[in-house]
């Protein structure tokens, strides 16, 4: 996941008041470092509220993203730690804590930054590890 993953797309801590918000978050991150759209951060938060939070994927994790054609430039990852918890709508995987933007150009891009992201998370304690950082070096460190 890493390699997707830049520290001037992590942000650690952060408090929101609502999903929106920590999804409009990850959303910036990508258009900051010109990996979408602004539109594309619009889509993000747009294909929760008409899809449902189908985006959270796991216990305390939501993948944000959007469509490639809304407005992805490049591939990119983006992380977003909540300073508190907040919840989606998921009754299984609610409160998140952990939000990661996706940025992909196609299907197949897609499909390799969802891989990469499966195999960290699939890690003893990787999650954890995000949560706990104190520093975005502290986050590239992790494995």
């Amino acid at each position: 996941m890493n390699r997707y993953l830049q520290a001037s797309r992590i942000r650690l801590q952060q408090q929101v008041s609502t999903w929106q918000e920590a999804v409009q978050l990850a959303g910036n991150l990508l258009a900051a470092d010109e990996c979408a759209t602004d539109a594309y951060v619009e889509a993000m938060v747009s294909m929760v509220e008409s899809l449902g939070p189908y985006i959270v994927v796991a216990p305390g994790i939501a993948l944000a993203h959007a469509r490639p054609e809304d407005g992805a430039l490049k591939e990119g990852i983006s992380l977003v730690v909540l300073q508190t918890p907040v919840c989606f709508g998921n009754p299984d995987n609610d409160p998140v804590s952990i939000v990661l933007g996706i940025a992909a150009t196609d299907s197949d891009k897609h499909l390799q930054l969802m891989s990469a992201i499966a195999e960290s998370f699939q890690e003893k304690g990787f999650a954890e590890s995000l949560i706990t950082a104190e520093s975005t070096d502290k986050v590239l460190e992790v494995k």
